[in-house]
């Protein structure tokens, strides 16, 4: 005769498994935050076929709502404006060779980007810098754990968001038209379009 407390917890033992695997099934089974009965285009299409992007789609919402909280009060209200623009550059990846890999990096690379902007994960800094031994020019510059790394830099009223790069030596930052290369305490610093290298240390 079976143990009646032996089987009773061995059918316990079954359904919290079971539990655990529909559960698991359920969370990989998530679509992304949009309608896919609804989805336009190579892009829409491809990223609801794909879990690594509907993850990351469902990753950008959480983040996207989070960035809106702290924009309540800004002036002229330009996070949504940009947030159009950005699911437009994304879905021009179907021009792309790799258009996965083009989608995901749009992803990757805007969700770093609110992180920083708004201040969602934890920052070093700011830290200054102090350009071709001229105390007037000025770098400031704060550090985001995002992924991939990401630093903010401000010059006077002039912002930019720089994303880490893969270098030999030191911690290379590119932004749009500007590059921060560190290396043991000094910072080779380009600002601006075509601008000439300025060699800069940080302020003690």
């Amino acid at each position: 005769m079976i143990n009646r407390t032996l089987l009773t917890n061995s059918v316990l033992f079954v359904l919290v498994l079971l539990t655990n695997r529909v559960g698991v099934s359920i969370a990989f089974a998530a679509g992304p935050t949009f309608n896919c009965s609804k989805a336009v285009g190579t892009i829409e299409r491809m990223i609801c076929k794909d879990d690594g992007l509907s993850t990351l789609d469902h990753q950008m919402g959480e983040v996207y709502a989070a960035a809106s909280k702290k924009a309540l009060n800004e002036h002229p209200p330009v996070l949504k404006a940009e947030q159009r623009g950005w699911i437009k550059g994304r879905n021009d990846c179907w021009k792309s060779e790799d258009k996965r890999e083009c989608v995901e990096e749009s992803y990757r690379r805007r969700i770093a980007e609110l992180q920083a902007r708004y201040r969602l994960v934890p920052a070093n800094g700011p830290v200054s810098y102090t350009c071709d031994g001229d105390s007037r020019i000025e770098v400031v510059v704060t550090f985001f754990k995002t992924d991939p790394p990401t630093l903010i830099a401000e010059r006077g009223d002039q912002i930019s968001i720089m994303y880490l790069q893969p270098s030999g030596s030191g911690s290379k930052y590119q932004g749009q038209n500007e590059l921060l290369w560190e290396h043991q305490g000094e910072a080779t610093i380009v600002w601006g379009y075509d601008s000439p290298e300025m060699r800069c240390s940080k302020r003690r």
